[in-house]
This record gives structure tokens, sequence and C-alpha cells, in this order.
């Protein structure tokens, strides 16, 4: 059973849009203006900014101990894109590179590959340049040939792409595809972009409930290990959604 309080993803989410579109202190319906202000004020209404802000779920676990408790890793395929620019690149066969050109997403064949030559700086600037890789099902079995550790280093080695895959379809399940893992022994706290402020609220809502219970289901503890859960855009401050 989910401990989760709706009213309060609810909340949490409409102030992180109002802040986000409004700007905190100017559109909060709870402040009140002062009663003899002496000169006109700089409005606090915050600039549109510049690019989309993801909301991020944060959470902190409890009665957890990474160095004694099993490992917990998870993905999860969101029913809704949070990072709609999610890099992705396809090292593919001509067929995939044809459809990947026809949805804009970059695409790189074997002989483009070859003409790395192995070279780990040409192998890193490829891997730090996209978030993430898909390679056809006929080269993927030839990329360490071919680009040597680099892609696996940077924990970047391409997902498989069959040959009755739509790249489309593929491309969309990376971008909206999350992980679950601890960063290290000694964390117990984790985040992880859930959506962004230019979705609709009620896809918002379904991105952050799977999520969180996708998340319980993880633990072995399920909820008994949840400290507290955190909302944040990326320029807004947290809201709480759960925990003390």
């Amino acid at each position: 059973m989910s401990k989760l309080s709706s009213d309060a993803v609810q909340d949490a989410v409409t102030t992180i849009l109002r802040i986000a579109q409004n700007g905190d202190k100017a559109s909060d319906p709870k402040s009140k203006p002062r009663s003899t202000p002496s000169k006109p004020k700089p409005s606090h209404k915050h600039k549109k900014r510049g690019f989309l802000e993801t909301i991020e779920l944060q959470i902190a676990l409890k009665n957890y101990d990474p160095n004694k408790d099993k490992r917990f890793s998870g993905v999860l395929v969101l029913p809704h894109i949070p990072r709609p620019k999610f890099s992705v690149c396809i090292l593919g066969n001509q067929k995939d590179i044809d459809e990947a050109k026809k949805i804009n997403v970059d695409a790189m064949s074997s002989d483009d590959l070859t003409k790395l030559k192995k070279d780990k700086k040409k192998v890193k600037d490829l891997a730090n340049k996209y978030h993430s890789f898909l390679a056809s099902a006929s080269i993927i079995r030839n990329i360490p040939r071919l680009l040597g550790p680099g892609l696996n280093k940077a924990g970047k080695f391409p997902s498989v792409l069959n040959a009755t895959d739509s790249v489309k379809t593929k491309v969309d399940e990376q971008k909206a595809t999350v992980k679950f893992q601890l960063k290290s022994k000694r964390a117990l706290c984790l985040a992880l972009a859930v959506a962004n402020v230019g979705m609709k609220e009620a896809d918002i809502l379904a991105n952050i409930n799977l999520a969180v219970n996708f998340l319980v289901s993880l633990l072995p503890k399920n909820w008994g290990q949840v400290k507290r859960l955190y909302l944040k855009s990326t320029m807004g401050p947290p809201q709480q959604i759960f925990g003390f």
C-alpha cells in the first residue's frame, strides 16, 4: 500500500509549476503586501528561463546499510518523457541510420566508427557528446573491436536495436528511462529526473507516482526504508512530499 499522499504531491507539483512560471514571492497567493510601502520595489518575478527546467525526485533512505544490506538497482521506463533534450546516437546499419535521419537523430555507421581508430580521446569525446547509445543488433558485438572499452568505461555501452524495433520508439524509450541506484556505499540519498515544467500536470503526477512506487518495490523493507521524499525543479526550492 502506498503511503504517499496524493494531496501532498498535487500541492508540490502545483507550487513547482507556479514558481517556474511566475517566480516565487511575486506569485505566492499567501504573501501579504506591505501596508505602507515607502517606495516601489523591484518585482520579485523570475525572468523566463532560457531552458526547460527538470523536476527531480530526491530520495533520502533510512534503516538501510549499503555495506550490509543487499544493493538495489532498477530501471524504469516512465510513461511520459521527462528529458526531451536527452541525446541519443544510433550506431547502426543502413536501415537504422536512414530511419534515424528521418526523425533528426544522430547516427554513425561501422565505417564512421572505424575512422576513430580506437583513439581514446575521440572515443571519450563521442561518449561525452551523447547521453546514451543504441546499436543495431547486426553490429553491437563489433563495438568493442571498433571503439575499444571507451563506451563501456563511460557507462554508456549501447542498448540493442533489434531488426524489428522502431528507431523512434526505442529512442523515446531511452529518453523516458530512469535508473534507481545508490552512487556509493556511503550514500543514503539519490535523485533522478522524473518530469519537466513544460509537461501537463496530469503527466507529471503519473510519472512521480510510478517512480515512487517502483522505488519502494526495490527496497527490502519497502516504505520502512524511505525517510523523506522531495520534488525539486532545476531552479526552484525543494518541496517535501513524504517524511518528517
